[in-house]
């Protein structure tokens, strides 16, 4: 047993993860990566965004194959234990597990952290070996090599995680980056020592490795591979079992099935099935309250570094996507990287791959509320995003206005927002008035949840704000279009909106507050806004 060689970390923080309040078995992927390999596929990437499992899968690929520590107790009670595989794969084999995300204290060059990686290595290849004397110019390779060799089975698993953590470093260099797809290369191409390397990271292979330096590797994307998708990320039944978990574990639940959804739901794997953020999920159930927890260590600065060199060519599409408008765009994977982002299409594949943004029939979009409040931060307190920053900074006033009923106020702010700078959008349909709205709306998600096209009454609403608070008062917003804002209050009280505040019949109303029914119109001849607002009984 070494420091990589067998070592006993992945098992132990897997299971700490099987003892967890909210740990999923996902144990099943063990079956279908193994089958993989009994099929000739032995190189496998997985890429995913981070805090999707990628980790605690690694670990647990890991801990079950390795011969350094027999934990056949645990894995025959988990979904696995019921695979003929498992007997036949289970401490069978000598593991090599390294976090290429741990580098050496006072690190300044690559140099210092491949060096370090090598050297303990080596280190556990001789005392798992002594019967072998090794040349102190012999490569990891060639000592892998030797020993396959002469010893029986001699045959090794490599479960390297964060593959890419490196190519995001300062102090690596170009020539760096491919000094190390040439050691990645050496220790895993075409050696018969290798029985599985399983890799994962952030960004694909095919980004770095424009040659064939790591060819061998079949890689699997959340957003082009079927094969693994359900095992990074909770899927619907997984959150469902988990949130009668969290019913029967907390004495006065706070977290609703639908705030999840609401909170961390919006992406889906290549067969359209709907993926959870993991970490969100559990961090959520166990705090007993719905926040953001994936990009709590950055606030907007993380996603306004993929924009910040190019805002003009995106600053229109942030203002529709903040609206809950999907956008068109040519999203590649493999153009994703931290570095040289000069089109918009360019950036958006960055934040697709990083998780900011999900990809789905061609467009791109915000998945959750988790990331819309970023992205809302982002709007409100960046200067360099010009115009719709400052549209953004009107929507305090524009809030207060609704609920003080001024509506001549509410007026000006439209009317500042249509007329300002270059206008954001050329106002000829409802959907372009949608972002404008949502615009001058944007810090009212701090007291409400905002819904858009709602299911109300017998049809659907452009907009219902649910109060936060209870007893704070509660608002209807309907939009039209060379049409009088009275047609949008009467379209309110015709279509019986106000329904999805007052609940079912017998049953106490979940909100006290009062219920405004908002129209605001806009006539493309005069341009001109309208604004009303009524009371509903």
């Amino acid at each position: 047993m070494g420091v990589y060689l067998n070592s006993k970390n992945p098992w132990a923080l897997y299971l700490e993860e099987t003892k967890a309040a909210y740990f999923v078995d996902k144990t099943a992927m063990l079956d279908e990566l193994l089958e993989q390999v009994e099929q000739g596929n032995k190189y496998i990437c997985i890429t995913r965004p981070r805090r999707f499992g990628k980790t605690v899968m690694a670990n647990m690929v890991a801990s079950f194959l390795s011969s350094g520590v027999k934990n056949s107790d645990v894995f025959c009670s988990l979904k696995i234990g019921a695979y003929k595989r498992f007997a036949k794969y289970n401490n069978q084999y000598q593991v090599i597990s390294i976090s290429l995300n741990e580098i050496p204290k006072n690190c300044s060059s690559y140099a210092q952290y491949i060096g370090r990686i090598e050297s303990r290595l080596i280190e556990d290849l001789k005392r798992a070996y002594p019967q072998y004397e090794f040349s102190g110019e012999d490569a990891v390779w060639d000592i892998l090599s030797e020993i396959y060799e002469f010893e029986d089975d001699a045959q090794f698993v490599f479960v390297l995680d964060e593959w890419d953590y490196i190519f995001h470093r300062d102090f690596v260099t170009e020539k760096d980056k491919l000094s190390y797809l040439e050691f990645l290369s050496n220790l895993l191409k075409g050696k018969a020592y290798v029985a599985l390397a399983y890799m994962t990271g952030i960004l694909p292979i095919a980004k770095y490795s424009s040659g064939s330096e790591l060819n061998m590797f079949l890689e699997y994307t959340m957003a082009t591979e079927e094969l693994f998708s359900t095992y990074f990320g909770f899927t619907e039944t997984e959150v469902d079992e988990l949130y009668e978990r969290y019913q029967k574990n907390c004495s006065e639940p706070k977290v609703s099935r639908e705030g999840l959804r609401t909170w961390y739901d919006g992406y889906h794997t290549r067969a359209a099935e709907r993926v959870y953020n993991p970490r969100s999920v559990v961090a959520s159930l166990l705090n007993n309250n719905l926040g953001n927890y994936w990009t709590s260590s950055g606030p907007y600065d993380e996603i306004f570094y993929y924009i910040e060199k190019n805002v003009d060519d995106v600053r229109k599409e942030l203002a529709l996507m903040v609206s809950g408008t999907h956008v068109p765009a040519k999203v590649r994977e493999y153009a994703a990287t931290s570095m040289n982002l000069s089109t918009r299409d360019e950036i958006f594949s960055a934040m697709v791959v990083y998780g900011f943004l999900s990809y789905e029939n061609g467009c791109v979009y915000i998945p959750n509320k988790e990331l819309m409040d970023k992205f809302c931060s982002m709007l409100m307190k960046e200067p360099s995003l010009g115009y719709v920053n400052r549209l953004a900074k009107e929507s305090e006033r524009m809030l207060q206005a609704t609920l003080n009923r001024d509506t001549d106020t509410m007026c000006r702010i439209l009317e500042y927002a249509h007329n300002t700078e270059i206008p954001l959008l050329s106002y000829n349909n409802e959907v372009e008035l949608t972002a404008v709205v949502n615009l001058v709306y944007l810090s009212a998600r701090d007291f409400y949840r905002i819904e858009r096209e709602d299911k109300a009454g017998i049809g659907y609403v452009d907009f219902i704000f649910y109060p936060e608070d209870r007893k704070a008062d509660c608002i209807i917003l309907e939009l039209k279009v060379d049409r009088a804002a009275e047609e949008a209050i009467q379209q309110i009280k015709d279509n019986k909106y106000v329904l999805r505040f007052r609940g079912k019949t017998g049953e106490e109303p979940k909100y006290t507050g009062k219920i405004l029914a908002v129209g605001i119109a806009y006539d493309k001849k005069t341009k001109k806004h309208d604004c009303k607002i009524e009371e509903l009984l």
